[in-house]
């Protein structure tokens, strides 16, 4: 006979026992067994075992007041059962259910009041299914939008109000709209830009108060516009720009054409 263990206990809290459990017959056939597979434990993963053993049981749980049950019961349960719980009071529910179900009913959870619903919404659905989220309150969300969106798209998210989600869009958005975004407030945003910048674009940038930005710049904008950059604030920036000017000047010295173009990792001068 199992000894109780101060671990196995129920979603209560209280002691857990198989005397009077209504599936002793699954005990017998190894389907469920206390402290590993069991269904009133309080433990989502032992609750998971028990509906993956026995999913047939599943369509009998999805009313029981403990939400972990009907959460991994509906991981479980026969599809016509689950409409039902997309309006379940706990959001873990209302997601697993969705994610089974045909795709119109995961677009009715994508104003779902749970920040967690529809980040996994958002990350379920693509292109136009997702216009209506570009707005979510919640700036998780729409990050994850502005990472699964249409790039066409993407025009309606430049002036995001959170830099991560501005980030992504420069990450993103097709180079003839980047330079919407060369002139954001953050740094890490005209850095993204700057990143995607072709060298002649990056003329533009080579003065931008973030250093990041201006070490960009001194790695890939064409070696016409080093020149003003040698007196850089920033010690790495003066030294890029004069690594790069010392290699075309003996380019130049030996009669070779180059185009210099350098990386963070390394240099490399391509000729022709």
């Amino acid at each position: 006979m199992w000894k109780w263990k101060a671990k196995n206990v129920d979603w209560q809290g209280g002691r857990l026992s198989c005397r009077h459990c209504p599936h002793g017959d699954l005990e017998k056939r190894l389907r469920c067994c206390l402290g590993q597979t069991c269904v009133f434990d309080r433990r989502p993963s032992l609750i998971e075992k028990f509906f993956a053993s026995n999913p047939d049981m599943s369509n009998g749980y999805l009313q029981h007041p403990y939400f972990e049950i009907r959460a991994a019961a509906a991981r479980h349960a026969e599809l016509f059962r689950l409409t039902a719980l997309l309006d379940d009071p706990d959001e873990t529910v209302r997601i697993n259910a969705a994610l089974r179900l045909p795709r119109r009913f995961l677009l009715r959870l994508r104003n779902d009041p749970h920040r967690e619903v529809r980040a996994r919404v958002a990350g379920a659905l693509e292109g136009e299914e997702l216009l209506p989220m570009i707005t979510d309150p919640d700036y998780f969300v729409r990050q994850i939008v502005a990472l699964r969106i249409g790039v066409p798209q993407l025009r309606q998210m430049i002036d995001d109000p959170d830099a991560e989600v501005r980030r992504v869009v420069a990450e993103r958005i097709g180079p003839e709209m980047l330079s919407l975004l060369a002139g954001d407030p953050e740094a890490a945003v005209r850095l993204a830009v700057a990143q995607r910048y072709t060298p002649s674009q990056l003329i533009t940038m080579r003065f931008d108060e973030d250093c990041r930005v201006r070490l960009e710049a001194a790695l890939r904008v064409v070696v016409s516009g080093l020149d003003l950059m040698g007196g850089d604030e920033d010690e790495t920036v003066r030294e890029t720009v004069k690594e790069r000017l010392t290699a075309v000047a003996r380019a130049s010295a030996s009669g070779t054409h180059v185009v210099l173009e350098m990386h963070p990792a390394r240099s490399s001068v391509g000729r022709f």
